[in-house]
């Protein structure tokens, strides 16, 4: 049993869990009121980098240069996108508190790109901008920030790291079933579980986009703060709404990567393999139309035309301007023998990001006591039914911080809880029919991809939803019977979260931003202009 008490846990090490982890180690060690020094423990799952921040290529959206740009622009850019969904406060909330967390993130050592000769910073623009306010770092904005970060907090005592160590469950207090006193943990490289206390517990875990089979995502981005957090007898909100990034590299051997939307908004044109161009047919926008329009337009195209990709061509701008600003691109392109200065790039659309998750307030507060979520396992209300590009590194930040704020102000006032419930695993034993696990994982990331994907239907996702039900009652007869380990924990987490997207789809009788089904076309604003909002039947929720 771990008998280290942290003030803090953090869940997830990516912008979200490492901003957080800053202020409150960097506001702890300034606020002489606080007699003892606390300690905050954040967590991950593999090597402490291996997120979905890591492979961010576009940047942060935020208004900075305010001769070009305003406020007003980039709220009602975020709204448009949103499909009418977004809350209005949330919005707000995060665009007015862009700037100073640009200049946070840059005072501790991140480097973004600049113009040409200039000190100012070179922003670009992506899809439902109607201005370049995108900083960024060449391609490769998230590895800057991640390391950047991460060298700060290295170098904070209050930090203690845990790294390949999985989450498996909040520890709710056995007086009080609205509070979270903290997580259980599995070390991934000893398969022992640990019970650990904490004043707050933080949920920056990432998305869920693994639970289909096409995803730009990486392999951690399974849905385990989604899951958790219903299971404790959280709100979960707007699940149906998954993002589909429009252009994935195309190749065999190329697992996962992701083509900037930045390219398209500098130039890039997409085409069918014959080389004609098609999203004028689609948008008046063309290539800048929200990432929802131009995913359905190239679903649409490759199955009419029967082509397993289409083409992103940049071929047509100069050479040195290609390998200036998509270094990462051009160089992994090449390294599959596309030369992307002179051909196009094959792509697909795949899952990207859960726009759906957590409920939460503007301070990050959920529905339990002391339970925090960040980032893209929360639901803000920021991104509504799509979110906007570079919209997403932008919302980490900025909740992040503001969380951070609540949980100073609570800190002093707030024990430890005493009598943890220890982790019980006297009842199972060990499995030798691993293969279960693995069926199980390939078929649940398959019909969700064919039966609740970019288009849907009422009888796709019926056929979902019953045999989402199958696996789940298999999942957890596997989870009681045997002793866990990574593997089973990401697929009962995966089917819990596969199912609250299948249902909250099945309620939504319209088509909406992310969501499209071909028996509902059209947008109803009369019956569904709300957050589908489901609530775990056993809990009685107080309002946030």
């Amino acid at each position: 049993m771990n008998t280290e008490c942290f003030d803090a846990v953090i869940i997830g090490t990516g912008a979200a869990g490492l901003t957080i982890a800053l202020e409150l180690a960097d506001q702890i060690q300034s606020d002489s009121s606080l007699t003892e020094k606390p300690k905050i423990a954040l967590i991950s799952k593999g090597p402490i980098l291996e997120g979905s921040t890591l492979y961010a290529q576009g940047g942060i959206a935020a208004v900075l240069d305010e001769d070009k740009d305003t406020i007003e622009h980039h709220i009602r850019d975020t709204l448009n996108a949103g499909a009418g969904l977004c809350h209005q406060d949330s919005v707000k909330f995060a665009i007015e508190h862009g700037k100073e967390a640009i200049q946070w993130v840059i005072d501790k050592g991140v480097n973004f790109s600049r113009e040409d000769d200039s000190d100012e910073y070179h922003l670009t623009r992506e899809g439902g901008h109607s201005r370049r306010r995108v900083i960024h770092a060449a391609d490769a904005t998230g590895k800057a920030l991640s390391e950047g970060l991460l060298s700060q907090v290295k170098n904070k005592p209050e930090i203690k790291l845990f790294e390949h160590h999985l989450a498996v469950d909040l520890i709710l207090s056995p007086q009080n079933a609205k509070q979270c006193v903290g997580i259980y943990l599995l070390d991934t490289q000893t398969n022992q579980v640990m019970e650990v206390p904490a004043k707050f517990t933080v949920l920056a875990t990432g998305g869920a986009s693994k639970v289909y089979l096409y995803t730009s995502n990486p392999d951690s981005s399974t849905g385990d703060g989604i899951a958790m957090a219903w299971r404790a007898g959280c709100r979960v909100a707007n699940m149906e709404f998954n993002q589909f990034h429009p252009t994935c590299l195309y190749h065999p051997k190329a697992k996962s990567f992701l083509i900037s939307e930045a390219l398209r908004g500098e130039g890039a044109q997409l085409k069918l393999p014959d080389g004609t161009p098609f999203m004028h047919k689609f948008d008046a926008r063309e290539e800048l139309a929200p990432r929802d329009i131009v995913a359905q337009a190239i679903d649409y195209e490759m199955k009419r035309t029967g082509s397993d990709y289409v083409h992103l061509d940049i071929s047509h701008k100069p050479e040195a301007f290609i390998k200036e600003h998509f270094p990462t691109i051009y160089k992994r392109c090449l390294s599959f023998g596309i030369d992307i200065t002179r051909e196009p790039i094959p792509v697909v659309p795949a899952a990207h990001y859960t726009c759906g998750g957590i409920m939460t307030n503007l301070d990050g507060q959920t529905d339990l006591k002391h339970l925090f979520a960040l980032g893209e396992t929360a639901f803000t209300g920021l991104h509504g039914a799509n979110r906007m590009a570079s919209n997403s590194l932008l919302e980490c930040l900025v909740f992040a911080q503001a969380s951070a704020k609540k949980i100073l102000a609570q800190l002093p006032n707030t024990q430890h809880h005493k009598n943890i419930p220890q982790w019980d695993n006297s009842r199972v034993t060990g499995s030798e029919e691993g293969v279960v696990v693995t069926h199980n994982w390939d078929e649940l990331r398959l019909f969700m991809w064919n039966y609740v994907g970019i288009v849907r239907k009422n009888k796709r996702l019926s056929l979902a939803k019953q045999r989402v039900k199958l696996l789940r009652r298999e999942i957890d007869d596997y989870y009681r019977q045997y002793h866990i380990n990574n593997d089973l924990i990401e697929l009962r987490n995966l089917a819990i979260v596969a199912e609250l997207i299948i249902d909250s789809a099945i309620q939504r009788k319209e088509s909406r931003g992310l969501h499209y089904t071909l028996d509902y076309p059209y947008k109803d604003d009369k019956q569904f202009l709300c957050d589908t909002i489901l609530v775990p039947s056993t809990y009685q929720k107080p309002p946030i």
